[in-house]
């Protein structure tokens, strides 16, 4: 059996300190992996990975005036490096999922007339805002559904919006900006740790529930 079949078969449990112990392994650092329990490495790399992708975006943010970090980004990190191999965390689905997620929750306050109001964490929420957040995320499960794009973090990218916290258009091609940026940094990272990445979907997808298939 091949490697790479074998690393298909694992359990995620068993497989993902690979990600850690692969990269290490090539920037020659593999005597960490003799001399510290693997869970070890394998947290110290999340927790390395983790700093420095929302410091250069927070840094980004800062110089840019611009929303470069959000909530949402913060589970978008873990799946996409700690769990790199699952269908979720694959390219295709993240940007896919945020882009979903984007276009149900601004059309969520267009259709509610909530695009101008100020966010709800300032006036609170009226039967217009429930109206407009559980739009949203309605919209947004159903349409990564349709395109086969599931990724859950981009269920509180919708909210951000459909909520007013981020409303203005610019801003809203700013976030999709940034998760591009998180995804190429994703490539980067888990191509270099040896693991089969994939650059924008996975060869072969988990078996679709859609009966209509």
């Amino acid at each position: 059996m091949s490697d790479k079949r074998a690393r298909h078969q694992r359990p995620l449990a068993l497989l993902e300190p690979t990600v850690a112990h692969g990269l290490l392994s090539r920037l020659r650092f593999a005597s960490l992996r003799t001399r510290f329990p693997g869970r070890f490495v394998w947290a110290l790399f999340m927790f390395v990975n983790g700093f420095i992708t929302i410091a250069i975006l927070a840094g980004v943010a800062m110089v840019s005036h611009t929303p470069f970090v959000f909530p949402s980004l913060g589970p978008t990190a873990i799946l996409l490096f700690y769990t790199p191999l699952s269908p979720t965390a694959s390219p295709r689905h993240t940007v896919y999922g945020h882009a979903i997620g984007i276009l149900c929750g601004y059309g969520s306050l267009l259709l509610t007339g909530l695009h101008h109001a100020a966010p709800a964490t300032v006036v609170g929420v009226d039967s217009s805002r429930i109206l407009a957040a559980a739009l949203s995320l309605a919209a947004t499960s159903a349409v990564m559904i349709l395109l086969k794009s599931a990724h859950p973090p981009a269920g509180a990218t919708t909210l951000i919006i459909s909520l007013g916290i981020v409303t203005k258009p610019v801003y809203l091609l700013v976030i999709e900006i940034a998760v591009v940026f998180m995804v190429l940094q994703a490539i980067i990272i888990n191509r270099l740790a040896g693991l089969d990445y994939p650059f924008w979907a996975k060869r072969v997808e988990e078996e679709e529930i859609d009966s209509g298939e």
